[in-house]
């Protein structure tokens, strides 16, 4: 296992940057970088009057002279070409892409991410500011998910073909098939003020006065607050893993070794949870990683936005629109290697759950 572990490291190094790569090289061709955001807020503000230098025409024999600089950016036009240079070297565009690739490489192996271009904060501690909200949605989801499907898949596996089976599947398809973000604004509308009832809050993950509530009422104000965002996001979360827990014990349920433990008088509960669940539950395990980390970042991209929930989500989205590259590029690296690794522990879970697995006799 020792050897296994060593290849499946080893691996990343060039999977992880393959990614970066890929993602670097896709950014080179997107308009709108961080150069020209900082134009466009400036000559909104008629900042360009202010940076000229004197007058309307301000840096015009400099803007001949060097138009290639300030032709580059769109709305540059009548801004001096120093300016423009000294943006370039503030946000590192001074450099060749190879150049500013490798320093990226270097600095991300060491988890050095630099600082925000808009934010005054490193990147590190932007990340670790925002990290406590989507931990707990990805960790309240991944729990309350597997702890509604897994029973429930048993349970329509064990009684296929009933009117149980039947109408809880069509529970489940529509849950399945209601985006989560629509069923958070249905939600909100019904149970947050908007046209019914408001017993929850509209925004945040706790109160504004939470430091000063004791123990009990601080529990029960982050049970007020996450609520609806949780209630949306479960929905789907729980459908998928249901529908995967049913299909799975089924098809276990039908394999002769069941027909044989029956057949040596073991009680239907004693075959099920002491033979069929083992096997059952590899494929369900699987899907973990997957599970946690969309429910971790993902997945809760637009209910951190319709909740005002301030997440890793809601960054990522803020950063690319704002063309934060450094913040956009750290959440990349992070949830990458994060999930590299959790892929490698769901393998180790494989072996834990089922001792039969070896993992050293396979091909990576």
């Amino acid at each position: 296992m020792g050897a296994y572990i060593l290849r499946r490291i080893l691996l990343m190094i060039p999977t992880l940057f393959g990614i970066m790569a890929i993602s670097f090289a896709v950014i080179q061709f997107a308009p709108g970088g961080p150069v020209e955001q900082v134009i466009a807020k400036l000559t909104n503000q008629g900042g360009s009057d202010r940076l000229g230098g004197g007058g309307g025409d301000a840096g015009g024999s400099n803007f001949d002279a060097a138009g290639d600089v300030s032709s580059k950016y769109r709305g540059a036009q009548g801004l001096d070409p120093e300016f423009i240079k000294k943006l370039e070297k503030q946000f590192g565009f001074d450099k060749p892409p190879l150049e500013r690739f490798g320093m990226m490489l270097w600095n991300y192996s060491r988890f050095d991410f630099g600082n925000s271009y808009f934010r005054d904060i490193s990147v590190l501690d932007l990340i670790l500011e925002k990290m406590p909200v989507s931990i707990s949605i990805g960790l309240w989801i991944t729990l309350l998910s597997y702890l509604i499907s897994i029973p429930l898949g048993i349970r329509k596996a064990v009684r296929d073909g009933t009117p149980f089976d039947v109408w809880t599947s069509g529970v489940v398809i529509v849950g399945y098939a209601i985006p989560g973000f629509l069923f958070g604004i249905l939600l909100m509308v019904l149970f947050a003020g908007g046209s019914f009832w408001d017993w929850f809050p509209l925004r945040g993950i706790v109160s504004d006065n939470w430091d000063q509530l004791s123990w009990p009422a601080k529990i029960a104000d982050y049970a007020w607050h996450m609520t609806l965002p949780l209630t949306a996001l479960v929905l789907s979360a729980f459908a998928t893993t249901t529908l995967l827990t049913k299909n799975s014990f089924l098809e276990e349920i039908r394999k002769q070794y069941v027909v044989t433990a029956r057949a040596k008088g073991l009680s239907e509960r004693q075959v099920l949870y002491g033979h069929v669940f083992r096997n059952a539950m590899l494929i369900v395990i699987a899907g973990f990683p997957g599970a946690f980390i969309s429910a971790f970042f993902t997945g809760s991209l637009l209910i951190e936005n319709i909740f005002s929930l301030d997440g890793l989500g809601l960054l990522g989205f803020r950063s690319v629109v704002e063309r934060d590259y450094p913040v956009v590029f750290a959440n990349l690296y992070i949830f990458s290697l994060l999930g590299l690794f959790i892929g490698l522990l769901s393998d180790l879970m494989y072996t834990w759950v089922d001792p039969r697995i070896d993992f050293e006799r396979r091909d990576v």
